[in-house]
């Protein structure tokens, strides 16, 4: 009794103190970027992904790291402050309009992905269905995964809320999970971010007083792939395909955004406003953070759907393709609505 009374204790902790501690900074960066013009992003401009009326700093992400500090308390937790820097650092110039080269910005994600699968041995070995992975493969693997979600969460911050929200849900289902590997030190980690993020997301959702900018996107991303891959990587009963079903609306984003723009012969690199959440804005709801909320509410389901199944690579597939499907059907009526009105 005395044990599990310790351990509500720590985990409350864990949870209250980084969401105070990132309120009170949040509130702090938004009164000085507007008193001092710093890493304002202005309303107005012609980027297609604004969909702001006000001139809203994008620092939240450095609110969050700085709640985050309390990683030091606890040991695996602290091994993965540096990490967490460096994927924050790969974004952070960007919120301060100075472009990182786009080599440089990737140099510092790999070496992120690198150094927390090393500090946390966190390797995706065993993909389910009989396939397994030589070490060297699994680390490749593990490390254009880790990469590749940082993007993909960058990519949906388009609207008040819907990253945040998205990492909320994500890191939910991974505290049930941990909790049933009796994981109390990733569940630390868990409730620290979710901490940390709760605090951001009263000033993000729904006024959007400040943004998460790509520094907070990225570090973001960056945790939730780092958990999902050491979840995966450290317990047979955590299928990898579970991890992918519960990342299956960003991680989706990104593979489609890419496979739409390569067929009508444009750079994947180059922004659009033909993301799924821009045209739920246009076609269904004229609403910024209306559009989060709907956007958020259609992938719960799925997540929680994965999230009572994370042992059976079978149906966590299945669930992936069924979203998948439901997507697609979707955005083609928008699409052609969108394209129709134009």
């Amino acid at each position: 009794m005395y044990n599990a009374y310790k351990k509500s204790k720590r985990m409350l902790s864990a949870v209250i103190y980084p969401f105070i501690v990132s309120f009170i900074a949040s509130f702090i960066i938004i009164y000085l970027s507007h008193k001092y013009t710093l890493f304002i992003d202005e309303a107005g401009h012609s980027k297609p992904q604004a969909f702001h009326i006000n001139n809203t700093p994008r620092a939240g992400g450095m609110a969050i790291l700085i709640a985050m500090l309390i990683l030091f308390k606890y040991p695996l937790a602290a091994k993965l402050f540096i990490p967490i820097f460096l994927a924050f650092l790969s974004g952070i110039f960007e919120d301060f309009h100075h472009t990182l080269n786009p080599k440089m910005r990737l140099i510092l994600q790999i070496v992120a992905a690198l150094s927390a699968i090393w500090l946390l041995h966190a390797v995706v070995l065993y993909l389910g269905l009989g396939i397994t992975m030589p070490y060297w493969l699994g680390i490749f693997f593990s490390t254009f995964a880790i990469v590749g979600m940082m993007n993909a969460i960058n990519i949906i911050d388009g609207f008040n809320g819907l990253a945040a929200g998205m990492v909320a849900i994500i890191l939910l289902s991974f505290s049930m999970t941990a909790y049933k590997q009796n994981d109390m030190e990733i569940l630390t980690v868990i409730f620290i971010t979710g901490g940390a993020l709760g605090g951001f997301a009263l000033l993000n959702f729904p006024k959007g007083k400040i943004f998460l900018g790509d520094g907070g996107a990225y570090m973001l991303g960056f945790i939730v792939a780092i958990i999902g891959i050491f979840l995966a990587g450290q317990y047979a009963s955590v299928s990898p395909w579970y991890i992918l079903a519960v990342f299956i609306y960003p991680v989706w984003e990104v593979l489609f955004s890419i496979g739409r723009k390569l067929y009508n012969k444009q750079s994947p690199m180059q922004p659009d406003s033909y993301h799924m959440h821009m045209l739920i804005y246009r076609q269904i709801t004229h609403n910024n953070p209306l559009t989060s909320a709907l956007v958020l509410a259609a992938v719960l389901p799925f997540v929680t759907l994965s999230t009572l199944f994370p042992n059976k690579s079978n149906a966590n597939i299945a669930i992936a393709f069924g979203f998948i499907l439901c997507y697609l059907l979707l955005y083609a009526y928008l699409y052609q609505k969108d394209t129709t009105q134009q």
